[in-house]
């Protein structure tokens, strides 16, 4: 994939990276020289409510919490 450094000096990522790898705003990154024009780009921690999910599914109180299907704004 091919992506554009901004005037700014901003580098975006392809919506497809973001969607596949559920890469948020505000999460922090860590680049690193690796050589001359090689580059390598790491997420420096999980998102924040990485366990979320499955910290709501432990509740010991039965069917407390119960999933539901995620829906996308292209349905409405």
């Amino acid at each position: 994939m091919k992506t554009v450094i901004s005037t700014n000096g901003l580098l975006s990522l392809p919506a497809e990276l973001l969607e596949h790898d559920a890469i948020v705003p505000g999460q922090e990154f860590e680049i690193e020289r690796l050589g001359a024009g090689i580059y390598r780009l790491a997420r420096t921690g999980r998102p924040g409510n990485a366990d979320l999910v499955d910290w709501l599914l432990a509740c010991p109180e039965e069917d407390w919490f119960v999933p539901v299907p995620s829906e996308s704004t292209a349905d409405f």
